[in-house]
């Protein structure tokens, strides 16, 4: 095996708890390296897990788990662990699994996964709908698109998403987090191969010559995976085709440096919005 095999490779530490009295990475935390890429992989895929497993009906099971040793890792590496799917039969999903220091192959697996029912743990057959998610990541091929609408389009998704991003998990009032504004915006949303919707944003006007992008939100298990990027990158080109030359945003602090990165700049002193610090930000487009 090789690195250039894998579209997908998770880097990971060792951690002083995962080496034993040899000063090696002890041989059952290779397993636990797999498990943790796997639940990468599948962000990789833009398949929020358990939602994505509650639509399809379903679950996987690990039904074979094999792991070959051809070195070893030591405290403070940093170990690239390459997860790739090669075969899907009826029911059962075969995962290539590889841990790598640089170049160099330390540890070569297979994990066995079996579609089932979570209700029995009796076996179904691989859905269509994932089984092409699988194909096409392998062929290199997109795992979610962003559209463009009205809140009349992609409201009743957007409002699920940012009810349990603002609401639930960072506790905004909701008569904060709605208002008359999001009947007049454009207004973003990120789906999945799978038609779930994952993140969505808003462009509304601001002054002349001016938009605001605001209520940026991702499904929290997904954030990190590029999928912020390409809702903002819509949103601007959005600004764009309408005209304006400036856009700006009232970035949550723990966000900056995403936005930073994406080519806006900081303006003004940190204020308090909701309860939760914020800078102003700008950017010429």
């Amino acid at each position: 095996m090789t690195r250039n095999e894998f579209r997908f490779l998770d880097r990971l530490r060792v951690r002083w708890a995962e080496i034993d009295a040899q000063k090696i990475v002890f041989n059952g935390h290779y397993l636990m390296y797999f498990d943790t890429a796997v639940a990468g992989y599948w962000r990789a895929l833009a398949l929020p897990y358990a939602q994505s497993m509650e639509s399809l009906n379903g679950d996987l099971y690990v039904r074979k788990a094999t792991a070959l040793y051809h070195g070893s890792a030591r405290y403070d590496d940093l170990i690239d662990v390459g997860i790739r799917c090669g075969r899907i039969g009826n029911s059962s999903i075969v995962f290539s699994a590889a841990v790598f220091r640089q170049d160099e192959l330390l540890v070569s697996g297979e994990l066995v996964y079996v579609f089932a029912n979570p209700a029995t743990q009796t076996s179904l057959p691989v859905p269509q709908p994932l089984r092409a998610v699988l194909q096409g990541f392998e062929a290199g091929e997109g795992m979610f698109e962003v559209c463009i609408g009205t809140w009349q389009e992609l409201g009743s998704e957007a409002q699920v998403i940012r009810s349990a991003v603002f609401v639930d998990e960072q506790r905004v009032p909701a008569d904060m987090e709605w208002d008359a504004a999001d009947a007049g915006c454009v207004h973003a949303l990120a789906r999945n191969r799978l038609g779930l919707a994952l993140a969505t944003g808003r462009l509304l006007d601001h002054a002349p010559g001016v938009a605001r992008i605001g209520r940026m939100a991702v499904t929290r298990g997904l954030r990190g995976s590029g999928i912020g990027r390409a809702l903002l990158n819509a949103l601007l080109g959005a600004a764009r085709e309408r005209g304006y030359r400036e856009v700006v945003l009232h970035a949550q602090s723990s966000a900056a440096d995403f936005y930073l990165s994406a080519g806006f700049t900081s303006r003004g002193a940190p204020f308090e919005e909701a309860g939760i610090a914020h800078i102003e930000m700008t950017r010429v487009l």
